[in-house]
């Protein structure tokens, strides 16, 4: 008979293994998502694995680039989903880029806080990576 305090360790235990497993699940989902069609910047950074508020900024700096540059985005939509997840009470305008564009952005974006650029260096190994 085992003891109930193995017993509840090893639950545990599986716990934080089946939690670990969903985690790496939905990232590996959302990565092959952004390679299979365009997604939004801040999309793309998460799936490289840049934290939401981060990736929010470095979203807008790439916004600047691709208008710094004239590079129009794949398609464009109306969605209520926010970056900061939950639901935004009117739509919006969303842009979603291809990966090859991403790398594109992410070779002409200089940015200067050490996150940002710690960052950009995430966005462009995925997306270089996947292109």
């Amino acid at each position: 008979m085992t003891h109930p305090s193995i017993r509840r360790d090893r639950r545990a235990n599986r716990r934080t293994l089946r939690a670990e497993l969903r985690r790496r699940s939905a990232a590996q989902r959302l990565a092959a998502s952004c390679r299979r069609r365009p997604r939004s910047l801040a999309t793309v950074a998460v799936a490289s694995g840049v934290t939401k508020d981060v990736a929010a900024g470095v979203a807008n700096g790439l916004r600047s680039v691709a208008k710094r540059l004239g590079l129009a985005p794949a398609e464009q939509a109306r969605t209520k989903r926010t970056v900061a997840s939950g639901r935004a009470r009117r739509t919006h305008s969303v842009t979603r880029w291809t990966l090859a564009q991403v790398a594109r952005l992410v070779a002409a974006y200089r940015p200067r806080k050490a996150e940002y650029v710690a960052a950009a260096a995430l966005v462009a190994a995925f997306a270089g990576g996947a292109a």
